[in-house]
């Protein structure tokens, strides 16, 4: 794992050490997962006894090895196939003795004007390529050489089928199409819809389309696990619009693909600063089907940390003409500078959450159950009632006080001090200075008791004629209870 750390992890701390420039360099040098012709630098080595299944699929070995390779392998075959069948033509005509008697008028042989192996081997040529000169042909006092001749076709069409279909699934593979595919040089990360975002642009240099295109983003980083772990090139996922369907493109004109940074994005945390120090690569992944031979094709291109450019924007490359639009491409990879905040999206949304006035009322709430528990508990507590003010005395001095009705002004301090369920005008009203508390507390009774009446037609029918004026729901209160109701209220 030191290893892996040395060769993955430590590089990129020496070159922060050095100046800019030569950090600059050195952090261009440095190896990348996927070029940006979209080739992968990875090497399969120590196979061992694993290279038997590559024979065991040939026909895909055959058309994934170079052309040079296929040619090679392509014009060695066919002259050993020939050369083999010519030599057995040779050694039916030297068994049977028709290389001695070619000049005897009277002696039929198996092939006719076979006398040596050059004129054996055009009598290959001619049957193979079907081309029937006339001058040599078999005859029917050759039983071998009639079973020679089905061998021969046989052969010659296993052989046909092979190579001809390797050579033609090579020449059309759509990774030439792949080449008129185009992915800007650098990504940009600036501010879109309110929203920090990292943008890269793809395009189409091709008349014809590219059905059902899916473009995918990875993240390639290097991290350590909790357990002590260390991996090299840890995948991660970078939402380009999958859940939306963002991610399937209708790739007519150049797009600007976009990945929102926010709290699921792996760069939640990456500012400009922080960027400076870190390592990774973006590997962007095309996908769709050719629509002229109905081929899968796929392109792939890569962006290192370089490669992408805090505070720009991509220039606008579509232009509208006289009964069409056009595409520039001259500024297809050009980029401007925008303002942006050098800030990651964690610290914008930190800082935005801080600024937000929504923050006081949220974080008075989290306390206001505690105090009210609190003030009950007091009241509760009959230690306590000296500390309390002479009004709450004297209400708890009272014999026969229920539980219920202590939590009842429990509740109704509660509904007090909630300043953040308040309406906005009330909450104004309690901010104004000079107001003293008996008046904030009276208003909000008021407030609470309306809003309580006007409710009241939307209860079922049995609540309504409890609540209603001839059975009201204190009516079943004591008539004490009732008193200190009405005159609490009024």
């Amino acid at each position: 794992m030191s290893a892996l750390r040395k060769k993955f992890g430590s590089d990129y701390q020496v070159v922060t050490t050095t100046s800019s420039s030569h950090q600059k360099d050195k952090r261009r040098k440095r190896q990348r997962f996927v070029d940006k012709n979209g080739r992968c630098n990875v090497q399969h080595g120590n196979l061992g006894g694993e290279t038997s299944r590559y024979l065991s699929d040939l026909f895909t070995t055959l058309v994934d090895l170079k052309w040079r390779w296929n040619l090679f392998i392509f014009i060695l075959t066919y002259t050993v196939a020939w050369l083999f069948m010519a030599s057995m033509w040779w050694v039916i005509a030297y068994i049977r003795g028709d290389l001695n008697r070619t000049h005897d008028e009277k002696y039929t042989p198996c092939v006719a004007n076979v006398y040596n192996f050059p004129s054996a081997f055009l009598f290959f040529i001619e049957t193979e390529a079907t081309i029937g000169y006339g001058h040599r042909y078999i005859t029917d006092k050759c039983p071998e050489g009639i079973i020679l001749f089905l061998f021969q076709s046989i052969l010659g069409s296993i052989v046909d089928a092979f190579l001809i279909g390797c050579m033609f699934i090579k020449m059309s593979q759509p990774k030439k199409r792949a080449e008129t595919l185009m992915f800007s040089e650098n990504a940009a990360i600036s501010m879109r819809d309110g929203k920090l975002t990292l943008m890269f642009r793809v395009g189409n240099l091709r008349n014809s389309h590219m059905v059902s295109a899916q473009i995918r983003c990875k993240l390639l980083k290097s991290r350590q696990t909790p357990e002590g772990e260390f991996l090299p090139l840890d995948q991660l996922e970078l939402d380009v619009g999958f859940s939306t369907g963002a991610d399937q493109l209708f790739l007519v004109s150049p797009l600007t693909i976009c990945h929102v940074i926010d709290t699921k994005s792996p760069f939640y945390e990456l500012s400009q600063r922080s960027m400076q120090t870190e390592q990774f690569e973006i590997v962007v992944i095309l996908e769709g089907i050719v629509e002229t031979t109905g081929m899968t094709c796929q392109a792939r291109t890569s962006y290192t940390e370089d490669e992408v450019l805090w505070g720009h924007r991509f220039f606008p490359v579509i232009s509208l003409e006289e009964g069409f639009f056009k595409v520039d491409y001259s500024q297809f990879h050009a980029t401007f500078e925008v303002p942006t905040p050098p800030y990651s999206a964690k610290e914008q949304d930190e800082a935005l959450l801080m600024s937000s006035p929504l923050m006081a009322p949220s974080l008075y709430n989290s306390g206001e159950k505690n105090s009210s528990l609190d003030c009950l508990e007091l009241l509760e507590d009959p230690d306590s009632t000296t500390k309390l003010p002479a009004k709450l005395q004297k209400m708890t001095g009272r014999d026969g006080l229920p539980r219920k009705l202590l939590r009842m002004s429990s509740t109704t301090s509660e509904m007090t001090y909630s300043l953040g369920e308040l309406p906005m005008k009330l909450q104004r009203i309690s901010s104004v200075p000079g107001v003293s508390e008996e008046k904030q507390v009276t208003k909000t009774t008021k407030i609470a008791t309306e809003a309580i009446s006007k409710s009241v037609a939307d209860l079922p029918p049995k609540l309504q004629r409890l609540a209603g004026g001839g059975g009201r729901m204190d009516g079943h209160l004591p008539p004490k209870l009732r008193k200190m109701n009405s005159d609490r209220f009024t």
